[in-house]
């Protein structure tokens, strides 16, 4: 089996910011590391969910709205996922997503929470979003990362990977 690329990137020099996840087949997946991983708390389940809802309904709102592809969150609740048609580099989706999270913070309801429009409603937490968000916001203003340190990987078969 290939190393996934993401399994790469050392994840003890990991800072809040924006990373170029991916780049392949004319699409960019974005890494919006909202938390410090394994050094603060991953991001409260009801509020990243709330935060899905709000940044998706932004993003394909924006401006941008025909390039946006996916928004959702990381497994490991410390960031978030944007996969976008075409090159975007981290100081675009910074500046999109300071636009967001700005928005973010004047809504007073979490769009699509009820049975028919969500899976599970009733897993929301607006007041923690707009936490996570402010902080989020400080972080992408006054103190950005954008470059991944990376860990040299060894394959089974000897061979040290390099990229997927």
């Amino acid at each position: 089996m290939e190393v996934i690329q993401s399994f790469t990137i050392d994840h003890t020099h990991l800072k809040p910011g924006i990373y170029v996840s991916r780049q392949d087949k004319g699409f960019t997946t974005f890494d919006l590391r909202i938390t410090e991983p394994n050094q603060e708390p991953a991001v409260a389940p009801a509020a990243m969910h709330s935060m899905e809802h709000l940044m998706a309904t932004w993003f394909r709102n924006s401006n941008v709205k025909g390039d946006v592809v996916y928004v959702g969150p990381m497994g490991c609740l410390t960031g978030m996922y944007i996969v976008m048609k075409g090159s975007y580099t981290p100081e675009d989706m910074r500046t999109l997503t300071i636009q967001c999270l700005e928005w973010i913070l004047t809504q007073h309801e979490v769009p699509a929470t009820t049975p028919e429009t969500c899976g599970n409603y009733l897993l929301h937490d607006l007041p923690m979003c707009h936490w996570e968000c402010r902080r989020y916001l400080h972080r992408l203003q006054t103190d950005f990362h954008s470059q991944y340190t990376m860990l040299k990987v060894t394959l089974d078969d000897g061979k040290i990977f390099a990229d997927a």
